[in-house]
């Protein structure tokens, strides 16, 4: 493949808190509970849809931080295609970038976020750039209506939806590009392999061998 063919790695970097996992199974428990499809017991309508519109906050800035690494590598592509004076006349912009991200991922990359337990990537990915469509920094709850939190996705689809449509775009499907996904301390592991010298490398261990 040509070196203009092979974009730069996505690189996604930690965004959880530490009560992060816990807020998000206590609102998806919720959530079934305020269904009737789990015994509610003795909390109350109230605590209930605190504990959703809690867990639901903490997906939004989760994924605030996943589009900030998703608009990173977009703008790492345009600025690499640029370099090339075919690709720069092709009409290739932000949103061309962003629909081959979410509709045409390349296999490998699929078959890696599924590894990491990432089955939706396409409406995390919809989410995660529809929110930085409109948000500057990092979201505060003080900021949102508990009506939009409840049902923040949604918003979130028709946001990404609305800048897709703002341009004519070329479709980049059959252009051949690929790219590599690494997690932010997978990928500064590896750099430190690819950095180290022989010398550098205990006797009886390569260096691809190396942690």
């Amino acid at each position: 493949m040509s070196t203009a063919k092979t974009l730069p790695p996505l690189i996604l970097h930690p965004f959880a808190d530490s009560a992060g996992p816990d807020k998000l199974v206590e609102s998806s428990r919720a959530s079934l509970m305020l269904q009737g499809l789990l015994p509610a017991g003795e909390r109350t309508q109230e605590d209930l849809d605190r504990a959703l519109v809690d867990g639901r906050f903490c997906e939004i800035r989760m994924l605030f931080y996943v589009g900030k690494d998703l608009l990173r590598w977009i703008d790492q592509c345009l600025e690499h295609i640029d370099r090339d004076a075919e690709l720069r006349r092709a009409g290739i912009k932000y949103q061309s970038f962003a629909a081959y991200l979410v509709n045409n991922t390349p296999a490998p990359v699929q078959s890696k976020l599924r590894k990491w337990g990432v089955a939706d990537y396409r409406a995390i990915f919809t989410r995660a750039l529809g929110l930085n469509a409109v948000l500057a920094g990092a979201p505060r709850r003080d900021l949102f209506s508990d009506e939009f939190i409840r049902s923040y996705y949604r918003y979130a689809d028709q946001m990404f939806h609305c800048r897709q449509s703002q341009a004519q775009f070329t479709d980049i499907a059959d252009f051949g590009f690929e790219f590599e996904i690494y997690a932010s301390g997978e990928y500064s592991r590896m750099l430190e392999r690819e950095w180290e010298s022989p010398a550098d490398v205990s006797p009886g261990l390569d260096a691809g061998e190396v942690e």
